[in-house]
């Protein structure tokens, strides 16, 4: 066998009509990597990691489920009793989601205070940017699909934020929903979208993602630009050092993964809310209405604000101000290690800022509540606006001449 291979030589056979070896060389065994990369450089890889799983165990999904009025609580209902192992995928996929906002946050985070936004790496963060807004359109198209009571009035609340919007308001509502109010059109539409359309634009977009990463290399966590093509003392190949390492984080984050899957199922959604259990029901409406907790943060900016359109505006905002956030940076400095005093207090006053928003938007409303949403809102939006000024007139440290360790 050994010397019909040698004969046909495979291989070369390959590489004359796909670039295998070159894939190889320039993207893993001379892609250089600095080699001080740390805990903040693992979410990057679960990310991809979780992407498999939310597709391998969506397609499975589908198989079973329905997608009419009718039947798509008693489909889902199906696959949790009487398809075999029917329970494990759909935890593993209800558990994936909420994993995936909590690696592509801590990955968001790393670009923040390492400064990965900046020259010459705009456009690879408004890449991420647009994933981002692709992942908030599938987990909500996602979230509709058990057709459970709070999946229902979930899209009743979401879609009829777009009534605000003045003259066309009220026509891109029953565009979005297909229909006068939420219907069988409604789930059939949102389940298109879910398992077709933004599953391939998300694809593509996370191709161009990591093209456009190694177009211009990987930050750092000292934010010292490396030279990617060849090596010298600051970096290391990128195979085996780093995949070995990423190898050894994901059997952590598989075996912390399938833990909440088999012993804490309900935290695994964050949150298998008890109103999605029963069916949907148009002329019933839960106690408490809220979106999925990595979407609660927009939430409390918009009930925060008492007008409705102002509120929609507000929340468009919080996202649109990360769009532009390379442009606000006028530190010296790409880490946090680095920059002065004043960024350090921005960070933990935007990272509180986020997370009180998230538990503030899971909660009902109340006078304090309202009140603290608003201080925490006013955190947020500083962070961003006052940024021009706190990083360009703040006093720096020098960079080292190499990377440390």
């Amino acid at each position: 066998m050994e010397n019909f291979l040698k004969k046909i030589n495979v291989i070369a056979w390959i590489e004359n009509r796909y670039p295998l070896r070159e894939f190889w060389y320039k993207h893993l065994t001379h892609y250089y990597a600095a080699r001080n990369f740390n805990f903040w450089y693992y979410f990057g890889s679960f990310s991809l990691l979780v992407l498999l799983n939310q597709i391998v165990t969506g397609i499975w999904l589908a198989m079973e489920y329905t997608p009419t009025g009718e039947e798509a609580f008693n489909s889902v209902q199906h696959i949790m009793r009487d398809v075999h192992y029917g329970w494990l995928i759909r935890f593993m996929h209800t558990t994936g989601a909420s994993a995936f906002f909590v690696v592509v946050y801590l990955h968001m985070y790393r670009a923040l205070i390492y400064g990965s936004y900046k020259f010459p790496r705009e456009l690879l963060w408004l890449i991420g940017m647009t994933i981002y807004i692709t992942l908030l359109a599938e987990a909500f198209t996602g979230y509709v699909l058990p057709w459970g009571q709070m999946s229902y009035w979930g899209a009743e609340v979401i879609t009829s934020f777009a009534s605000a919007i003045p003259f066309i308001g009220d026509d891109i509502e029953v565009w979005l929903r297909g229909d006068y109010s939420i219907s069988t059109v409604t789930l059939h539409r949102f389940f298109s979208l879910h398992v077709t359309a933004i599953p391939m634009v998300l694809l593509l977009l996370v191709f161009i993602h990591l093209v456009a990463l190694h177009y211009v290399g990987s930050n750092n966590p000292d934010g010292i630009d490396i030279d990617h093509e060849h090596q010298t003392p600051d970096d290391v190949p990128f195979q085996p050092y780093y995949t070995i390492k990423d190898l050894v984080g994901a059997v952590v984050f598989l075996i912390v993964f399938f833990s909440v899957i088999f012993f804490m199922p309900a935290m695994g959604g964050l949150f298998l809310e008890a109103e999605n259990f029963t069916p949907a029901n148009p002329l019933q409406t839960p106690p408490e209405i809220s979106p999925v907790w990595y979407m609660t943060p927009y939430y409390a900016i918009l009930r925060a604000i008492p007008n409705k359109l102002l509120g929609l505006i507000a929340m468009a905002s919080a996202i649109g101000l990360m769009f532009i956030l390379p442009w606000l940076d006028r530190s010296r400095v790409r880490s946090i290690r680095y920059k002065g005093m004043l960024s350090k207090i921005a960070i933990v006053v935007f990272v509180i800022s986020f997370i009180g928003l998230g538990y503030l938007g899971i909660h009902s409303v109340s006078p304090l509540r309202t009140t603290m949403a608003r201080v925490f809102a006013i955190g947020y939006f500083a962070f961003f606006l006052l940024m021009p000024f706190y990083t360009r007139y703040e006093k720096t440290k020098p960079l080292p001449e190499h990377i440390t360790k």
